[in-house]
Parts: structure tokens; C-alpha cells; sequence
């Protein structure tokens, strides 16, 4: 199965920056791995808010294709333990899923066409991240979960 993570705009902190190629390499021990960054909007100071997660959401959409799996990384989804998101992969693997698209949104959200495109949604905790935090969060998860499913040391009891 191949996994790719894309999320809406640039890194902008380096020390963040600096920990992705380490995960993305990680990862790359277990499976295909992509991760992508779709361009900041322009402008989005005069734009609202329905507006920017529309045009986010043509960026977004335009990135996959018909037969991906669509995962959104949402307030709103279901919540998982790190050993309950190995086995929503392990599922997602046993199913026969080619390619595993999971999404970081931008700073609003979705949008509905997006929201209707999604086989699912994840909740990462209850509490809200910056999204340049959460790419570090999801990065260090799908890897925790492939070195549960491996039986690997990396994740403690």
C-alpha cells in the first residue's frame, strides 16, 4: 500500500522542517511513502473563509485521483490510540487499498466537496494544534504504527 500525506501550504518553521525527512525516510523502511505540500493561497486576507476552504479544496482534490482512499486529519473524526491507528492501517492493507491519502487541512477546515470526496476522518486528539505542529504529530504516528505492526521497540506500553 502507498501513503501519501498532503497538507496545505509550506512548513514555515525550520526546526519543524528539519524533523520530516527524518520521519519520511523512517517510513520508507515499511512502505511507499509521499509526502506533499500543496501552495499557500494568495492573498487569503481579503478572501472568507468559505471562499479559502473552497480554493484549498480545488488544490486539495486536484492532487488525488478517482481511486485513492481519502483520510481527512479532522477535529470531528473518530479518535484512535496509537495501536488502534496501526490496525486502521493494518485494515486498510488487508482490504487491498493501492493508495492511502491522508489530509492536513488549511487553517478553516474543508470544504464540503472535500468533506463529501473522504472515506473517513481522524481526530488527533480533542485539543487544536498549529498545523505546522500537526505535520510532525501525523508524520511520528504513521511511523509509530508501522513499527507496532512490524513488532518493532519503537512503541512503549
Amino acid at each position: 500500500m502507498k501513503i501519501q500525506v498532503i497538507c496545505v501550504g509550506k512548513t514555515q518553521q525550520a526546526e519543524l522542517k528539519s524533523w520530516l525527512p527524518d520521519y519520511c525516510k523512517r517510513l520508507s523502511r515499511y512502505t511507499t511513502f509521499d509526502w506533499h505540500e500543496i501552495a499557500d493561497l494568495k492573498n487569503t486576507k481579503n478572501l472568507p473563509e468559505k471562499q479559502q476552504k473552497t480554493d484549498e479544496g480545488k488544490l486539495i482534490l486536484a492532487a488525488i485521483s478517482a481511486s485513492d482512499t481519502l483520510i481527512l486529519f479532522d477535529e470531528k473524526g473518530s479518535p484512535h490510540t496509537s495501536k488502534g491507528f496501526a490496525q486502521f492501517l493494518q485494515k486498510k492493507m488487508n482490504a487491498g487499498t493501492k493508495k492511502l491519502v491522508f489530509v492536513i487541512g488549511g487553517p478553516y477546515g474543508f470544504s464540503q466537496e472535500v468533506y463529501a470526496r473522504a472515506q473517513g476522518k481522524i481526530a488527533l486528539s480533542q485539543m487544536t494544534f498549529s498545523h505546522q505542529m500537526v505535520r510532525i504529530f501525523v508524520a511520528e504516528q504513521l511511523y509509530r504504527a508501522f513499527s507496532i505492526l512490524n513488532n518493532q521497540p519503537y512503541h512503549h506500553e
